[in-house]
């Protein structure tokens, strides 16, 4: 009993901290995607000057792109947190295994009955 207490307590502390680290990475990302569009937007990061003229080329959004990628690595760390994680944890995985041994000792009794039919009817 105090081993199950124990495993429960352990799930509930790994998903608090699997949460934190999300809710985390979500302030991480707002605050990178800001920081990456002022960088941009006001600083010129990825805009090139020649002969004191701003020309911009095909790169002109490229925080766009890198908060897209970002937000879509968010996206994937959202599902394993609060999709991934939580049907399939401790207790599911005791189950797929409960029932995957049930199947092998349901087989392994189907050929022990087969074999000893075998050497009755040798017999």
């Amino acid at each position: 009993m105090e081993k199950e207490v124990h495993e429960q307590y352990e799930y509930a502390r790994r998903r608090i901290r699997q949460k934190k680290i999300l809710y985390f990475h979500f302030v991480l990302f707002l605050l990178g995607s800001l920081f990456l569009f002022i960088a941009n937007r006001f600083f010129g990061f990825g805009t090139t000057n020649t002969n004191s003229v701003t020309v911009t080329d095909t790169t002109q959004n490229w925080c766009i792109w890198a908060i897209t990628i970002w937000f879509f690595i968010f996206i994937l760390h959202f599902i394993k947190v609060y999709i991934t994680d939580r049907f399939m944890n401790k207790n599911w995985e005791r189950e797929q295994i409960d029932r995957l041994v049930a199947l092998q000792q349901k087989r392994i009794n189907q050929l022990e009955s087969r074999i000893e039919e075998n050497t009755e009817n040798k017999i």
